[in-house]
């Protein structure tokens, strides 16, 4: 009989026991802490106290998620001289850092430099690796594992099968990471320095998103002080998505990372109202920031009146030719509006003191300070450079015909101006009824007034998107630090939509950023993808076609059908797979599939709702499709996609995001006839 001694498996299932084991240790001594006798007081106690707390959510055990999914057996210690005879070491690869009583490491964080060889090495290239071995699990169980003897020239590279069955596996609830499958491509992206920018192009399956995050991860790990006082920020295209990635993170130990959407960042008025395509081409144009800056110091006006400043018998006068002095020399120096304005009773306190001085007195700070404050002082700072409250400047732009022409002037053709004029006259700030477009414009200004705190590292995905004053938003975030920008010129569907990577890294202020592209699919199956690709030539033409690695060539029909009970038969038809299907429709048919679900007995969720093994089917509105992703898709009707645009270069990239949700399997259903593009 064999023992765990002599049964591989069975020796490495005791190490995943023992390591469990080892990370109930760690959690409960750091849940055994006593902070009594080593806080000075309550809110050193308090911060002290949400660390611990946040420590032990890090170090939960996760019951469905290995520990560790990899081993590497070196052929000489890493770091260590290459002494013939010396024996290497061996490294379990995992989510997160675990050790045992006495500090030694039983698995390492998949983010540490010996971890890299497990993502890089090759036969071309073995790191020094004598074996990669991979293992396979089914939920948390260790069931199987594979072996790649990289050093051994009498063994042929292959593929793996279990990263194969990875990448494959059925996807169930929000999205997970990708920290087992990483490719060597993918994992250059996610260990690239933290002090530059990286624009990743990808097409539908490439994991771009998830090498965003995973990058994120890789740099609080390799950066965290750093990190921990400056911050750092997701970014993405909508609640929805946002949801659906949100567990990625804290799946790998991270807890500390906000996320939100541009409209979050933005949110200095309650938006309640919508631009037609026109309004919000002109907005969005990096033009307005031009228009904006304009009227912002237009504000600002030469001094025609001497200051007077009386203090006790005396009366000190400033001509208007030196205050005209100050206010120029404050404008040429080109910083906020509002700190120039805080400098500029200072400015003429100091001249003030300049006076003084000369008359024999001896002035200190605590003198200027109070002539900085004398009426006389803060009247004529009110006159020549008064406050500006941002979202009134923007009304006044959006509903002053005069104001505006007279601002945008050599800027914005007399059309777009009319484009953008509210019809309708407002009485505040708060009637207003403000777009999204507008709530970036309001930014601007207030960025223009008062410096925006930025950020150590900004991601943003689904940057296609963006408008230009979207991109000059999010750089604000981050003008001292870096960015991740994600995205896919092919897949966007607003009228602004980027493009190019260089146009739109330039709005963010990162023209300095590196390029990638990522070609390689590991989502979408081969039949889907190319069938999606019949699109790029029209949408994209520039762009590489997303070649699929997968083996699985996945399952791909299309079918005429006679009405919607047709399209709910597809629906029941691929719930009898395991895994999640979503049924993506135009938004202006949403509602009458819902009532055929309804009919049949289905339930459904809305897009960003956690599936569960009960309810495996999401409704979802081609609008909120991006970024989404189930095991099986049926997508309806698609010349009603196209027609729910208002372009058909729009529509067709809509339908291109729409095709390519599906991981192993894509019914397309069509009452009416297909778009001649897809023939």
């Amino acid at each position: 009989m064999s023992t765990p001694t002599d049964d591989p498996l069975a020796r490495e299932r005791a190490h995943l026991a023992e390591s469990r084991a080892a990370l109930r240790a760690m959690r409960e001594d750091v849940e055994s802490l006593d902070i009594r006798d080593v806080t000075a007081n309550w809110v050193n106690a308090e911060v002290l106290s949400r660390q611990i707390d946040e420590r032990i959510k890090a170090l939960a055990d996760l019951s469905d998620t290995p520990l560790f999914f990899g081993r590497l057996d070196y052929l000489h210690a890493p770091g260590a001289e290459r002494a013939e005879g010396a024996e290497g070491e061996r490294f379990y690869i995992g989510r997160r850092h675990v050790h045992d009583a006495d500090g030694d490491p039983m698995v390492i964080d998949w983010r540490a430099p010996v971890s890299q060889p497990f993502y890089r090495a090759s036969k071309k290239d073995p790191m020094d690796i004598g074996l990669r071995r991979r293992f396979g699990y089914t939920g948390g169980d260790l069931t199987a594992y594979e072996d790649e003897h990289l050093s051994d020239p009498a063994e042929a590279a292959r593929t793996s099968k279990l990263l194969q069955q990875e990448i494959e596996r059925p996807r169930v609830g929000p999205m997970r990471d990708i920290v087992a499958t990483i490719q060597p491509e993918q994992d250059e992206i996610v260990r690239s320095g933290l002090g530059g920018t990286v624009c990743v192009q990808g097409g539908p399956g490439t994991g771009k998103t998830a090498v965003g995050l995973h990058r994120v991860a890789y740099l609080l790990y390799a950066h965290r002080e750093r990190l921990a006082r400056t911050g750092t920020l997701v970014i993405g295209p909508n609640r929805s998505f946002l949801h659906y990635i949100e567990q990625v993170l804290p799946a790998l130990g991270e807890l500390a990372v906000q996320q939100a959407t541009v409209d979050d960042l933005v949110a200095h008025v309650e938006v309640r109202g919508t631009d037609d395509a026109p309004a919000a081409l002109v907005k969005g144009d990096a033009r307005m920031a031009e228009v904006l800056r304009r009227a912002l110091y237009a504000h600002v006006t030469m001094p025609t009146e001497p200051v007077v400043v009386v203090r006790g018998s005396r009366r000190w006068r400033v001509p208007a030719y030196e205050l005209e002095e100050i206010v120029r020399e404050l404008l040429d120096r080109d910083i906020r509006y509002g700190a120039a304005r805080d400098a500029l009773p200072q400015r003429i306190a100091h001249a003030v003191l300049v006076q003084m001085e000369r008359a024999g007195e001896a002035p200190d700070d605590r003198v200027q300070d109070a002539v900085a404050r004398n009426s006389a002082v803060k009247a004529a700072v009110k006159a020549v450079w008064p406050a500006v409250e941002p979202a009134k400047l923007v009304l006044r732009l959006l509903t002053d015909a005069d104001f505006l022409a007279e601002h945008a002037e050599g800027v914005l053709s007399a059309e777009e101006q009319k484009a953008i004029l509210w019809t309708k006259p407002v009485r505040s700030v708060k009637s207003a009824k403000w777009s999204a477009a507008d709530a970036v414009l309001i930014d601007e200004v207030t960025d223009l007034v008062q410096r925006t705190p930025s950020l150590g590292h900004v991601v943003l995905d689904e940057a296609q998107d963006l408008s230009p004053m979207q991109y000059r938003a999010v750089g604000r975030r981050c003008t001292t630090g870096s960015a991740t920008v994600l995205g896919d010129l092919a897949q966007g569907t607003t009228p602004w939509a980027t493009r190019s990577w260089e146009e739109a890294l330039a709005h963010l202020g990162k023209t300095d950023a590196v390029i990638e592209e990522l070609t390689a699919g590991f989502r979408v199956p081969t039949d889907v993808i190319a069938y999606a690709s019949r699109l790029l030539p029209h949408i994209a033409p520039g762009l590489t076609p997303v070649a699929s690695v997968r083996e699985n060539p996945g399952f791909f029909e299309v079918r005429a059908v006679a009405g919607a009970g047709d399209v709910v038969a597809a629906c029941e038809e691929l719930l009898r797979n395991e895994g999640s299907t979503g049924l993506i429709a135009a938004d202006a048919r949403v509602a009458a599939l819902a009532e055929a679900l309804d009919a049949a007995g289905i339930g459904y969720l809305s897009p960003g709702e956690e599936t569960t093994r009960e309810t495996r089917l999401t409704l979802v509105p081609a609008s909120l499709a991006k970024g989404l992703e189930y095991d099986y898709v049926v997508l309806d009707e698609p010349q009603a996609v196209v027609d729910g645009e208002p372009d058909e270069r729009t529509g067709l990239r809509r339908l291109y995001v729409a095709l390519t949700r599906a991981v192993s399997g894509l019914v397309v259903t069509h009452a009416a006839g297909l778009p001649g593009q897809l023939a």
